[in-house]
C-alpha cells in the first residue's frame, strides 16, 4: 500500500499512520502528502518525514477543474495507490474520487451517521454532540464518495460523553481514538 495524504492543518491522523508505517505496524508505504494550507504543520512535519508535498489550493488554482487535475495528478505520480483524508477541510472532485475509489479514507470525528454531512466538521461535530445531550461519541472511519459523510464505513470508535464535558474535553477524548483507529481500518484495507 502506498499512502498519500490531503490535509489542511496539524495532520494528527497522517503523522500517526508514517509513523505507525515505519515502525512496521502497517504495510505501507508512506509516499506524499497535499494540503490547501500554504502554512499547515502537516506540509512542514511530511517534508521533514521525506514525503513529497504539495500546496495545491484554489488560491493558486481558481478553477475547481484545474485544482482536481493538479491534485490527482500530483497523487498518482508520487505512486500512491491509497489516500487518506487528514482534516482536510475541501470536497474533493472528480477526478480524485475516481481515481481513487475503493482507496479513499477519510476520518469523521463522531458515530456516523449522527452529525455528519456538509457544515459537519471539527468543533461543529463535537458542539452537536454536546447540544444533542448524546451519551457517547466517537470516531467513524469511511470511504469517501461524492456525498459528503456518506460512504460505506469501515469501522468506528466510542467514547463515553460525561455530564462534565465541554468542547475541549470531548474534542480531546475523540482525538484521543482516532490515530489508532484509522491504522485498524488501514490495516484490514491493506489485507489481500
Amino acid at each position: 500500500m502506498k499512502l498519500a495524504f490531503l490535509a489542511s492543518h496539524g495532520g494528527s491522523a497522517a503523522k500517526h499512520l508514517v509513523q505507525a508505517s515505519r515502525e512496521g505496524a502497517l504495510d505501507a508505504v508512506p509516499v506524499a502528502l497535499v494540503s490547501n494550507n500554504s502554512t499547515s504543520a502537516a506540509l512542514a512535519w511530511a517534508r521533514a518525514a521525506g514525503l513529497r508535498t504539495a500546496h495545491l489550493s484554489s488560491a493558486r488554482y481558481p478553477d475547481a477543474g484545474e485544482l482536481d487535475e493538479r491534485i490527482c495528478s500530483f497523487l498518482l505520480d508520487s505512486g500512491a495507490d491509497t489516500l487518506v483524508l487528514s482534516g482536510y477541510m475541501r470536497e474533493l472532485g472528480p477526478r480524485v474520487l475516481n481515481a481513487f475509489a475503493g482507496r479513499l479514507v477519510n476520518i469523521h470525528p463522531s458515530l456516523l451517521p449522527r452529525h455528519g454531512g456538509r457544515g459537519m466538521y471539527g468543533d461543529r461535530v463535537h458542539e452537536a454532540v454536546l447540544a444533542a445531550g448524546d451519551a457517547e461519541s466517537g470516531a467513524t472511519v469511511h470511504l469517501v464518495t461524492a456525498g459528503i459523510d456518506e460512504g460505506p464505513m469501515l469501522a468506528q470508535s466510542r467514547v463515553p460523553v460525561l455530564p462534565s464535558d465541554d468542547l475541549a474535553a470531548l474534542k480531546a477524548r475523540v482525538q484521543a481514538v482516532e490515530g489508532d483507529l484509522m491504522l485498524r481500518a488501514l490495516q484490514e484495507l491493506a489485507r489481500p
